[in-house]
Formats: structure tokens, sequence, C-alpha cells
């Protein structure tokens, strides 16, 4: 038993001291290094920096008139239901072996980050999970879940015996279908969730095929195909709402944003019309994107925070904040979609999405383009917002051709 003891408290020291050879910024700083003192090319560092900035997304900054401008606009009840913000200039940050050594544009800035939300939203799932709430990833949802209180405050001024037929709550997991999903279908996009969220139908986002089908087709196998659809992904941030029982922003901002030194600065929200009643307390249930407006308010400094934790395997200056089981588990391709792993961890898997990267690179991405990238092997962390997404990989070759040989 004694061994046993010992060993453990040597595996702890170990981890600890192994964390205390990286630098973690302390919260409201990061410490800037020249390029030449971590032994990098600073010509082509700067050639980089300013082929990002070069490449800046044409889209219009008012993100109203780019949402109609885009195939978003065009869908079918494609407008936004939640707030928009006029989005800066390109901005970004690069940081190799933990010190910042390029910026471009304004980090500070606080803009939408699109898709990079899912990635804070799977990371409420594994808190979750690290914490029991959820016993296993692979577990079915729908026994997780009780009834669904919308709150609609039209609904007073209603005449309540025109509705004697209609339920004052609803289930996300009442279909035979959906009954067989997992938080796993849910969090690799392979759900085939079925119904309408927030206004949102399922069938609406990125429709496919022929429009006479789009409600009648065959539902896929849950786990066989793999689908982006931001209606599913907003099933699951209401889904670990109900786990939870907390607002999911107050329970990023305790257990990981606070840890890692995060400013103050970043919000996360919802639609206007996506409140529930929850233990007696109006809460909105967040979006996991901005494809409807909405989703999470951030800085490039607080990105770089976040992918800075998951490239430290979830640990920051001897903290697991988030289990290292879970960032492997984040990590690992799907099985229909090889390039995915849990949202929004897109992989290198097989070099294709960025030739020039490592295989075991991976990226956290949004639209806009707004990319977090994450390259453990060679210590390096870019942040890019507003980039040109067929220039993102081009950007990740040059910053690795300054990298010391």
């Amino acid at each position: 038993m004694r061994k046993t003891l010992v060993l453990f408290i040597l595996l702890l020291s170990l981890g600890s001291v192994q964390a205390q050879n990286h630098y973690f910024p302390p919260q409201g700083e990061w410490q800037e290094k020249e390029p030449r003192e971590l032994g990098m090319n600073a010509s082509l560092l700067k050639k980089a920096i300013d082929f990002a900035v070069q490449e800046e997304s044409d889209a219009d900054k008012n993100l109203k008139v780019a949402h109609y401008q885009s195939a978003f606009g065009r869908e079918p009840l494609g407008f936004p239901v939640g707030p928009m913000k006029d989005r800066g200039a390109a901005a970004g940050l690069i940081i190799y072996k933990g010190y910042v050594v390029g910026k471009w544009g304004d980090p500070h800035r606080v803009d939408l980050t699109f898709s990079v939300a899912k990635s804070l939203l799977s990371t409420t799932v594994g808190l979750a999970y690290d914490q029991g709430l959820i016993k296993s990833e692979k577990d079915l949802v729908y026994p997780y879940m009780a009834p669904i209180i919308p709150y609609d405050p039209y609904r007073l001024m209603m005449n309540k015996s025109d509705h004697l037929h209609e339920e004052d709550v609803f289930d996300l997991f009442g279909t035979a279908h959906n009954r067989k999903i997992t938080w796993e279908h849910l969090l690799r996009q392979t759900s085939d969730w079925e119904g309408t969220l927030w206004g949102k139908p399922d069938w609406a986002d990125r429709p496919q095929g022929n429009a006479a089908e789009w409600l009648s087709r065959p539902r896929n196998e849950p786990g066989t195909v793999y689908k982006y659809n931001d209606t599913r992904v907003n099933v699951l941030a209401l889904a670990i709402l109900n786990v939870w029982r907390r607002p999911l922003p107050q329970v990023l901002k305790e257990k990981v944003m606070d840890k890692i030194g995060a400013s103050p600065t970043w919000r996360w929200t919802g639609y206007e019309n996506s409140f529930i009643v929850l233990d007696g307390q109006i809460v909105q249930s967040v979006s996991g994107g901005s494809h409807w407006g909405g989703g999470l308010f951030i800085s490039a400094y607080d990105q770089a925070r976040f992918g800075y934790l998951t490239m430290r395997k979830g640990n920051w200056d001897g903290e697991q904040v988030i289990s290292k089981e879970w960032i492997e588990k984040s990590r690992t391709p799907t099985s229909v979609q090889t390039n995915y792993g849990f949202m929004n961890y897109f992989l290198n898997t097989d070099k294709k999405e960025i030739p020039s990267a490592p295989e075991t690179a991976f990226f956290h991405l949004g639209a806009g383009t707004n990319m977090i990238y994450v390259d453990e092997e060679n210590d390096l962390l870019i942040v890019t917002r507003w980039i040109k997404n067929e220039k993102k990989a081009d950007l990740v070759k040059m910053v690795l051709e300054s990298l010391p040989n």
C-alpha cells in the first residue's frame, strides 16, 4: 500500500514538474519574445504575418449583410435570431514554445468566433463527464433528460381554452429515432436528430437533395452518416444544460475560463427565443455557433488561451482543468468522417487538411474564417481571424517554415 502511495505521489510530482517546464501566461498578460530568441527566422515569420493581413476575408464586415450574402442567408428559415456584431479587420497571434512571437490586427478585440464555439460546447460535456454527471459518452441521451419547459411570455396573453391539446413542455428525444442517439453521436455530428429547435428545423440547415424529400426521407441510423448541422449542435447545448442545471456560460467561466486566466470580455449567448424555465429560473440555452446569430463573442487572446489548454492536454500550470482522457477522446477520428473528432476538433488525418503540418495537429475552426491551430509536435499555436478559408493552410505552412530546422 505504501509503495503504491509513493508511486502515486511521484507521478503527481512528475506531472507538476512537466507542467512547470512550460510557460503559462498569467491573467492579463502574455509574455512576448523576439522570434530570433527562439531560433525562428524573423523575416519568414513577418512574411507569414503580412500574408495573413493581405488575405483577409472579403466578406462584408457587417455580419448581418455578410449573412444574407452567403448561402446561410438563402437557406429556408435562414434569418438570424441571435445578436451579431460588426467584425474587425484580420487579426491573430502566433505562439511558439508558449510565447507570443507574432501578432497582427487587434488581438484584444472581441468578435464572434462562429463554430469555434462548438469546441467550448463539447468541453462543457467533457466537464460533465469528468465530474460523473455523464457516465459515458456512449450512453443514450434520453435517460438524462427531463421535460423541457419553454419560456414563452406570449402564452400569458393567449386564450388557454383554444390550446387544450397543446403540450406545455417538449421532449428533445421523444421519437423512436431520437431515442437511439448517444452523447457521442451528437458530439461527432452523426446523430441525424430529427425535429425543430428554436424555430430552426434540422432539414433547413445546409439542405441537400430533393426539397420534396427533406421532411420525409428515411433517417440514417445514428453513427453511420456525418452531417454538419447547427440545429443538432443546439440540441446538444440544450441537453447538456439540462444535465448541469446551470447556464453553460457560468459553467465554462468557473471551470475553464477563470482557471486559464481569460479576460472578463468574452460572452456566450443564444437566441432571442432560446429561453427555458429551469428550476424556477429563466435560463437561456446558448448556441454552438453563429449560423443564425448568437454564439461566442471572444478575443484572439482568449481564443489562444483555450487553444493552449487543449495543446497542453487539458493541463494549465499543473492543474488538470479538462481531463487528459477527454482531450484524447476529442482528438479521436470519427469513423465516418476521419478528419473530425468531437465538435469542433478538426483533425489533420492523413495530412489532408493541412499537408505541411504534422498529422497530429488539429484545429478549432469556425466561419469567418476563425481558426485556432494547435500543433503539439512543434509547440506551436496560431490564432487567425477573418482570413480567407482557402488560405488558412498556406498561412500554417509559412509559419512552419519560419521555425528552427
